[in-house]
């Protein structure tokens, strides 16, 4: 009986990581480009793409072999191809299309987190001046409102007909730090009984009421400008939205704000939280766990919590209890805590 082959030790994924940098470029200049749009118009071959693109036919030919390699496009021949996810979200297209996120992503006040990341670690948070991403009305987050929407939009509607499934009673709602809006607004537009009070700050807000304008809702749809910890909300709510906002803080701030959100809701009232939330071992699943990093560089105590720890908070804070429900086929989950 022959012993099992031993993997010998390869230094592949060492040199995989070190150049990922070229895998973000990469993508970013097609979406630029409009690489895969001019794919889904049928300039498939590199001449083509050349003529629609304005770029070379050198250049073309580098970059869709690249992505071919990274899996965004397949190649027949001399004809190159959407793979079904790259026709869903890079096709401009495509109602899904996502590209724009780029200008949020990869945005300067984003990255510049990470150009020193061994600072980060060994200072145990952000090296950005002002307190990074969570510093007072920072224009990272006029960005957010306008790049997120389109990845925002669907698990809006999935929280919305989660929360509000009978759309048969009036709601009032306060959407914390709202950003661009969409998860008061599929609440308004799925039930005329709804009416949204947004929080976030004043530029911010522009955004989210232009949302709120196109969708026909502005009638039903008021505005609180300032911080969400500083800003009065007032009481009775029956539901209070608090979508991608925690993890931007240390679980003491988190309960400060929780209390506080605690008091503004009418008995039976709910608290939504939409999260990456880590499995206990803090480690899987990868996408939801690797959301601590982006908060390492980018925050100055921010993390990805488990549901342990949101339900502690929010026990802490003053609520009777809280369920955690999966929200497929996002990698987010809901943590609905009830007053």
């Amino acid at each position: 009986m022959s012993s099992p082959a031993i993997q010998q030790p390869t230094p592949q994924l060492f040199f995989q990581t070190l150049n990922a940098y070229q895998r973000t470029e990469a993508l970013k200049a097609a979406i630029e480009l409009e690489v895969f749009t001019a794919i889904a118009e049928d300039k498939a071959t590199v001449a083509e793409m050349a003529r629609r693109c304005g770029a070379s036919e050198r250049g073309l030919r580098i970059l869709c072999d690249y992505l071919c390699m990274m899996g965004f496009l397949n190649k027949d021949g001399v004809r190159y191809s959407l793979t079904q996810d790259s026709a869903i979200f890079l096709d401009r297209h495509s109602p899904a299309y996502l590209g724009g996120i780029t200008e949020f992503l990869l945005s300067p006040e984003l990255t510049a987190g990470f150009n020193d990341l061994a600072a980060a670690v060994r200072k145990g948070g952000t090296v950005i001046p002002d307190d990074g991403t969570v510093g007072p009305e920072n224009p990272i987050w006029v960005k957010f409102a306008r790049a997120m929407g389109a990845m925002m939009s669907m698990p809006a509607q999935l929280i919305a007909q989660m929360v509000d499934e009978k759309t048969d009673r009036k709601l009032r709602i306060l959407d914390l730090a709202a950003g661009h809006g969409l998860f008061g607004l599929a609440f308004a537009a799925r039930n005329p009984h709804v009416e949204i009070v947004a929080v976030d700050w004043p530029n911010v807000l522009e955004v989210a009421k232009e949302n709120a304008q196109r969708a026909g809702v502005s009638d039903r749809y008021s505005t609180l400008a300032g911080s969400a910890f500083e800003v009065d909300f007032g009481t009775g709510y029956d539901v209070v939205l608090l979508t991608n906002f925690l993890h931007h803080f240390d679980p003491p701030t988190c309960e400060t704000l929780l209390r506080k959100v605690h008091a503004a809701l009418a008995d039976g009232g709910r608290a939504v939280t939409l999260e990456f939330v880590p499995n206990d071992d803090r480690i899987s699943p990868p996408e939801a766990a690797g959301f601590s990093l982006m908060m390492l560089g980018s925050t100055p105590s921010g993390d990805a919590y488990t549901f342990a720890e949101l339900d502690r908070m929010a026990a802490n804070a003053g609520f009777s209890h809280s369920e955690i429900h999966p929200l497929p086929p996002t990698i987010q989950q809901v943590v609905v805590s009830e007053k």
